[in-house]
């Protein structure tokens, strides 16, 4: 056995990859590691709010807060409005007045904004390492070489791009630029009847399980005719007749907050709680969405919770900062709100967006310092733009 005692140290120099992981280094094809310049607020300063409060109140209308469901309570405080990502960059898009628009959530949300507001406004991330894994799962290159593996199998003048809001702006131009169009987890199932529409096949980005489950759950297809493309493989791990035979072609992609909840989390629950209606997001697994009692967006969650009855019992399966508002807010009406899954998950790159990070945006902006402005460039919006009126057009 060797003397641990006495072994010399290794000499191990870590990879990239995994100073990546440990944040150490940035990545520039991504989302992630990009850090804020400025000196932030320490988090424990007691006068956080107040100084937030003062630099809103000296912005005035200059300024427009968004707020995903997601954020933590101590930045929705300060927003505007609240809402899904697409909601958010639409209410944008109605304050044209507003010189700035904050945006409390992540990279892909602001570019949309971006997208949907005027040359004149300026769209602002708290903190650019806010990012969302599910985006960052679909590079502009990789789907790139994907439409060339449709093209060599010759399926892909029968394929019609569908990407998710949660998207780059790349892959949102992406779309655009080959006649398909964006979808939201709350009109999935109208986005699709549409292309299918339009072509035989879809090629549906970043979200494997909000195509699957919209595919087969909402419209009645079996999962035989879903295939799943692998961008990390060679032709995505798919030979060509399992391309020439699928109606659904899923990018291998998914929400890190939404892929943990299991079938054992819904049985667990069901048996802590008798009567408990189990209200799942559409971004879970399939099995999870099927032994789920409902299934929908954000914005269904939080209205399937308004119209429940008092004393009603609810386990939810969607992030963490969201669901224990909600059981705060309805405690006082009799409804008993708990989480889905014993472990604690909120969406860490969605905290990243914290008070100290508000405060330094707001401060800067109110001293005449424009940071972290988010801007997609004019050929990315022009297509990106298409694909998004594309679903405004949506019946």
């Amino acid at each position: 056995m060797r003397d641990v005692t006495t072994a010399q140290p290794l000499d191990v120099q870590p990879t990239p990859l995994a100073l990546l992981l440990l944040g150490r280094e940035a990545d520039p094809r991504s989302e992630r590691g990009v850090e804020c310049p400025g000196d932030l607020p320490s988090p424990s300063d007691p006068d956080l709010v107040a100084r937030a409060r003062a630099a809103k109140e000296k912005l005035g209308d200059r300024v427009f807060v968004l707020g995903h469901h997601y954020q933590r309570d101590e930045v929705i405080q300060f927003a505007d409005v609240t809402g899904d990502s697409f909601k958010l960059a639409r209410d944008a898009a109605a304050r044209p007045e507003a010189e700035y628009i904050v945006f409390c959530g992540v990279h892909f949300m602001a570019e949309s904004a971006d997208i949907l507001t005027t040359d004149a406004q300026a769209v602002v991330l708290p903190d650019l390492a806010a990012g969302c894994s599910m985006a960052d799962m679909a590079t502009a290159e990789q789907v790139a070489e994907c439409w060339d593996v449709l093209t060599e199998a010759g399926v892909a003048d029968q394929v019609v791009p569908v990407s998710y809001m949660n998207s780059s702006a790349d892959i949102k131009a992406f779309t655009g630029k080959h006649g398909g169009t964006i979808c939201t987890s709350s009109n999935a199932k109208r986005a699709l009847e549409w292309a299918f529409e339009q072509g035989e096949k879809i090629l549906f980005l970043p979200d494997q399980h909000l195509g699957r489950n919209t595919a087969v759950r909402d419209m009645g297809m079996s999962l035989d005719d879903c295939v799943l493309y692998n961008p990390h493989k060679p032709n995505g791990g798919l030979t060509t007749e399992q391309l020439r035979n699928a109606k659904m072609i899923l990018w291998r992609g998914h929400c890190s907050v939404h892929g943990r909840f299991s079938v054992e989390s819904v049985e667990d629950v069901r048996a802590r709680i008798p009567g408990v209606n189990v209200l799942v997001h559409p971004e879970c697994k399939h099995e999870v969405v099927a032994a789920a009692d409902y299934v929908g967006s954000t914005e269904y969650i939080i209205k399937a919770l308004e119209a429940a009855p008092a004393g009603s019992k609810w386990a939810i399966g969607t992030e963490l900062n969201l669901v224990r508002r909600l059981a705060n807010r309805f405690a006082s009406e009799g409804k008993e709100i708990a989480f889905l899954d014993k472990t604690v998950c909120f969406c860490s790159t969605m905290n990243r967006i914290d008070l100290p990070h508000l405060v330094w945006t707001l401060e800067s902006l109110a001293d005449g310092k424009l940071v972290n402005r988010i801007e997609v460039d004019p050929e990315t919006e022009k297509y990106a733009k298409l694909a998004l009126e594309r679903m405004l057009a949506l019946p």
